[in-house]
């Protein structure tokens, strides 16, 4: 089976990629990315997949690609990700995720290929929900609270439109939190853990920078997060939409406390305007029924072990790279 991922490079795509190769069922991976994308994440794998250069916002590159490889599966994954991000650079956001989604659709439309398409939406797309919305289902209306969120709603929606009016084979996700080994700095929890392991060999101070420690969320783990994605692809309905998510719920603080439990010193906690959104979203409970009766998935990695993995990550990557501790120093 050909299968293509957009944003190999990143947090989710790599680790998806891993999967699909430790299957051992004989797949062809193949790879968008831009050729500046950086290939730190396909260290371990590098050889074992087709890279294809390409960008998003190049339709002609996207329909000589899928004319010439015809993929069976493609998992769109590419993204400006970041939510902070999106309030200093909206046009990009919209840019890259709403009109990189559009010309991936056109090229499948027009090349007149069949593949099922995976369409990441998020969670984000519900925006600041009340507490009798939770467990938050896939009914829940948009209330996007950030530049990300529009475009993933933009996103979402565009799935919709070409399974309903070309009757392309898409089924989209609403991605909740999801956290492991490899998670960008800009993310709450990887940001925290890459601190703790800089201070902890005298990259910098005991300090942690902190943002907002009471949202609420519901966290899974990539590795489990990618386990659904293949799930979905094989099993769930064309033209639908799912809510994915772990079971540990809580909020930052305390995921940063326990995250602190694991560290090798004590770490003094202060807040960074800085790190603070314009609006946020501070209460993301999922209901993911529809996926589990579906598909019988449940997320089996213990938030404890994601943590752990997450700053033992980051203790081996500045130990090697202590340059990339500069990013974390104030």
């Amino acid at each position: 089976m050909k299968i293509l991922i957009t944003g190999v490079t990143g947090f989710v795509g790599s680790h998806l990629a891993e999967y699909l190769l430790d299957l051992n069922e004989g797949h062809q991976i193949y790879g968008l990315c831009r050729w500046r994308s950086p290939k730190d994440n396909l260290e371990k794998i590098y050889n074992k997949i087709s890279l294809l250069d390409a960008d998003l916002g190049d339709l002609s590159a996207l329909i000589r690609h899928f004319d010439a490889i015809k993929p069976d599966i493609i998992f769109h994954l590419a993204a400006q990700s970041y939510v902070l991000t999106s309030f200093n650079s909206p046009i990009q956001t919209l840019w890259s995720n709403v009109l990189g989604t559009a010309n991936l659709l056109e090229a499948v439309r027009i090349t007149k290929i069949d593949p099922v398409i995976h369409i990441c939406s998020s969670s984000e797309v519900y925006g600041q929900v009340t507490e009798a919305d939770l467990p938050i289902k896939e009914s829940c209306p948009f209330r996007p609270a950030s530049p990300y969120a529009v475009s993933k709603v933009g996103e979402d929606m565009l799935a919709f439109q070409y399974w309903t009016s070309y009757g392309l084979k898409t089924i989209r996700t609403r991605m909740f939190t999801h956290t492991g080994p490899r998670r960008g700095d800009v993310f709450a929890l990887s940001f925290f853990a890459k601190q703790v392991a800089a201070g902890e060999i005298g990259l910098k101070p005991p300090v942690i920078n902190v943002g907002n420690l009471k949202s609420v969320r519901t966290f899974c783990d990539v590795r489990d997060a990618v386990r659904a994605y293949w799930i979905l692809v094989n099993r769930c309905t064309h033209g639908e939409v799912y809510n994915i998510g772990g079971n540990r719920t809580t909020t930052i603080g305390e995921a940063l406390d326990m995250l602190l439990s694991f560290a090798k010193q004590k770490f003094e906690i202060r807040a960074d305007p800085q790190l603070m959104r314009p609006s946020d979203v501070t209460l993301q409970v999922p209901c993911i029924d529809k996926f589990k009766n579906e598909t019988g998935w449940q997320p089996q990695i213990p938030f404890e072990k994601t943590l752990k993995d997450i700053l033992d990550y980051w203790r081996d990557e500045l130990s090697r790279n202590p340059w990339k501790a500069l990013t974390v120093v104030k």
